[in-house]
């Protein structure tokens, strides 16, 4: 049984109940018409930068976020900390370098942004498997999260019962994703935001408080307790056991920095701002809660090793994956008054709702890159209906399998899963969007190359990795066929993303050369500043 039991567990079971139901409401009500595509792909684009920029920041803090790094942060320390400053300056790369370029060529999906300077079907099939390929793995991770913590919270031990949750949950992600558009999974997303920085503010504020305010007293006691000692504040604890601990870490922030900015459900926001002015507006505001969240991870997580030792959080899940929720109980201290209660039901269902939010907004991506990119270079379009008839089955099309993988997965590591999206978002994705929007001379046969090549390189790396066999906190702790020393495969498969595209492009001759250069130059005022009907927006 869990930890979480009397008021607490009531109160949890209450407050899940509550914003299931009120999600839904919300879903339904704002949810588009019959053949109104506009409204299901970018919700009008009605969005103001603060509820933008509060999607935008949801769809960052993830389980990845909240699960997989806030363990880290828990176990290793100083790695998890860097793990997860680097998220940060993943947002930052988006703001700075793509986010108006992708707002001012898209239109629905990262096919779009694509399709626009090389207007093939090719290109287009090409964008949404790479789309589902980066996108499904994360959200098997995510969905096995919200059975886990269903499971962890409510005390539920039975094999059937954990599976209960994750059909449950998977059933809400692809109501969310077909009822309500974009406008209807980012109010979701919105929601969630508010609610973990409100509940994660007060708890960072108890165990700050515990410690007399003090992040020395807070880190030196963790260190202490991690059983790693001065290690836990130091680099390298996590990759202790690798080969070659510097580049293992490098390969590591390299996925995460790259990958993080360009997975095609983040990259859809931008095209949901009416103007360039917006786009910045609403980065500005995501950057602000990413960041504050992530101070608040490092506290809540760090605290949990200070108060509980590294024997009950390890004890809990080897892979510290429940840190977070630990961290925030343990600040509450012994006992739970009924307020206590209520407030900690309030950080238990953040977390519900982080998972649940982000795996339907990926659910919403794949089925537009499902519907409309495989739709847009036929012939003669499907009609609007159709198209969102087509939309809506597609997100029950990719949820079902999905919900039966993460079923079956509950039980192993599903850390490569979620590497796994990173490395490909960096070295298929980054690359693909970089060269399409800032080089003169990137071709079609280019573009495909980077698609194909950075995908194939991290589909053949990765089951190699220590994070897949070799190790007992692998996938497969019981085998061993990893031959790739490294956690993630990004140090060799981000290079042949860019090679790839590089050398077919340069390959491709003079003449297709000059007609891309040209193709670019006559684009580049709406690349860089958006339509002129748009440079007179204030």
């Amino acid at each position: 049984m869990t930890e979480f039991s009397g008021p607490a567990q009531s109160w949890s079971l209450a407050a899940f109940c509550s914003v299931v139901a009120l999600t839904l409401l919300l879903c339904v009500l704002t949810g588009p018409d019959a053949d109104d595509l506009a409204e299901f792909y970018t919700g009008y684009k009605s969005l103001s930068p603060l509820r933008n920029g509060l999607a935008i920041a949801g769809d960052y803090i993830s389980a990845a976020t909240v699960l997989t790094i806030g363990g880290i942060i828990a176990l290793c320390g100083y790695d998890g900390v860097v793990l997860a400053l680097s998220a940060v300056l993943s947002l930052l790369l988006l703001m700075f370098l793509l986010a108006e370029p992708l707002h001012n060529t898209g239109r629905y999906t990262m096919g779009d942004v694509l399709g626009h300077r090389h207007p093939a079907r090719s290109v287009r099939i090409a964008a949404c498997a790479v789309t589902l390929l980066a996108l499904v793995p994360m959200m098997i991770v995510q969905l096995a999260g919200v059975g886990e913590l269903l499971a962890y919270v409510m005390g539920f031990t039975e094999p059937a019962m954990k599976n209960g949750c994750v059909v449950g949950a998977g059933i809400l992600m692809i109501s969310y994703a077909a009822l309500g558009g974009m406008r209807g999974t980012a109010l979701v997303q919105i929601f969630k935001t508010v609610m973990l920085l409100a509940s994660g503010l007060v708890v960072s504020g108890l165990i700050l408080h515990t410690f007399g305010w003090s992040t020395e007293t807070l880190f030196r006691t963790a260190a202490h307790k991690s059983g790693a000692g001065p290690a836990y504040l130091r680099w390298g604890l996590q990759y202790s056991s690798s080969p070659h601990p510097a580049l293992d870490m490098a390969s590591t922030q390299c996925a995460i920095v790259l990958g993080a900015a360009c997975l095609p459900h983040v990259t859809m926001r931008m095209y949901t701002a009416g103007t360039p002015r917006q786009v910045r507006r609403a980065m500005s505001w995501a950057v602000s809660s990413v960041t504050l969240f992530i101070l608040m991870l490092v506290l809540i997580c760090t605290g949990a090793t200070a108060l509980l030792g590294h024997a009950r959080i390890t004890g809990a899940d080897p892979h510290g994956t429940t840190a977070y929720l630990l961290g925030a109980r343990a600040a509450f201290g012994s006992g739970l008054s009924r307020s206590e209660s209520l407030l900690f039901a309030t950080v238990t269902t953040a977390v519900f709702l982080t998972l649940l939010a982000s795996v339907a907004s990926m659910t919403l991506a794949c089925a537009n890159a499902l519907a409309h990119d495989l739709t847009a270079s036929r012939p003669t379009p499907l009609p609007p209906a159709r198209e969102l008839t087509l939309a809506r089955s597609c997100a029950l099309l990719v949820g079902i399998p999905v919900i039966l993988v993460a079923a079956l997965a509950q039980h192993r590591s599903l850390q490569p899963l979620a590497t796994l999206s990173f490395t490909l978002g960096a070295s298929a994705i980054a690359p693909a969007l970089l060269y399409t929007l800032f080089w003169r001379r990137y071709t079609r046969a280019g573009l495909l190359a980077t698609l194909i090549v950075g995908s194939l390189t991290v589909l053949a790396l990765t089951p190699g990795t220590t994070l897949v066999s070799g190790s007992p906190l692998a996938a497969f702790p019981e085998a061993d066929f990893d031959w790739f020393p490294y956690n993630t495969p990004a140090l060799a498969s981000i290079p042949a993303g860019f090679l790839a595209g590089w050398l077919t492009s340069l390959l491709s001759g003079k003449s297709t050369a000059e007609r891309e250069r040209s193709r670019y130059e006559s684009a580049e005022h709406r690349l860089l500043a958006g339509p002129p009907s748009r440079d007179r927006t204030p």
